[in-house]
């Protein structure tokens, strides 16, 4: 079968020297093809002549920054602050454009367990600026070692978790439970790893397992469009409209350790109601 393209080309055969003109969609699809490409490229030298330096540089300035402040008060605030700061900056840098929605279903005086759907490293930033309270990650035990990196998550009161020995992953997550029962809102992202494809990746049990021991409520947040915005593996940040959605709570007090399973489908549930998966 023929594309419109030749079909068009094929008719216009047929038509006399004198009334053979161009139509009207003719021009508009080769202008648009062409700005499309031009816009693509003049984005990406952008962002890797300007936005991809200045986020290294941000990243080492606020770092810095962090780690000295970090002598001074063991409370994290400073940190987080510094987090906070680094974040709106690359945004910012990177023109990308966030509507919130549901910032009333975050608690402001309860430790809870946010869960968030996973698709680029814009995601972090995005929660830092629009989270509207003090939290913390899970992160690998094997951050914590590393130098600069390991002190900045260690003073900020990030959480270290095994993942490679389950044993070991068990306590992690025992200890972890206990800080969020002190009132330390956690941020997880149950697909483990950001989306290589943009699809809404099965959800491992480890993040629910940690709520229930707990007995704090999970808050869903739901991300899209930041995969658009800046691609796995990639150094092109696009920018654009993104958006994040925070769901009402669902509470886990009562729920035994045998409920987890239940639990992760309500939560994915919850956070697919409003995921925009990307087009075909």
């Amino acid at each position: 079968m023929n594309s419109p393209l030749q079909r068009q080309e094929e008719g216009e055969e047929t038509v006399s020297p004198e009334t053979k003109t161009e139509t009207a969609s003719t021009v508009p699809v080769k202008s648009t093809a062409s700005e499309s490409r031009f816009h693509y490229y003049i984005g990406y030298v952008r962002s890797v002549l300007i936005t991809n330096p200045l986020i290294y540089f941000y990243t080492g300035a606020c770092g810095t920054a962090s780690l000295l402040g970090a002598i001074f008060d063991g409370s994290g605030r400073w940190q987080h602050g510094c987090a906070k700061f680094w974040s709106w900056l690359i945004l910012k840098t990177g023109r990308v454009r966030v509507r919130v929605e549901g910032l009333e279903n975050v608690p402001r005086n309860q430790s809870v367990v946010f869960s968030v759907n996973h698709q680029s490293a814009l995601d972090i930033p995005i929660l830092f600026v629009h989270l509207p309270v003090r939290f913390r990650f899970l992160a690998k035990r094997s951050l914590f070692r590393l130098p600069f990196l390991g002190w900045h998550l260690r003073r900020s009161g990030h959480i270290p978790v095994e993942r490679e020995r389950p044993r070991e992953a068990l306590r992690s997550l025992e200890l972890a439970s206990q800080r969020i029962r002190t009132g330390s809102p956690v941020v997880l992202f149950p697909e483990g790893h950001r989306s290589r494809d943009g699809r809404l990746r099965p959800f491992k049990g480890g993040s629910f397992y940690l709520a229930i021991k707990a007995g704090v409520p999970i808050v869903p947040i739901t991300l899209n469009g930041t995969r658009h915005a800046l691609k796995p593996d990639t150094y092109f940040v696009r920018g654009g409209q993104t958006e994040m959605i925070v769901h009402p709570p669902i509470p886990t007090a009562g729920l035994e350790l045998d409920a987890v399973e239940e639990l992760c489908a309500r939560v994915r549930e919850r956070i697919a109601s409003r995921f925009d998966p990307p087009p075909e």
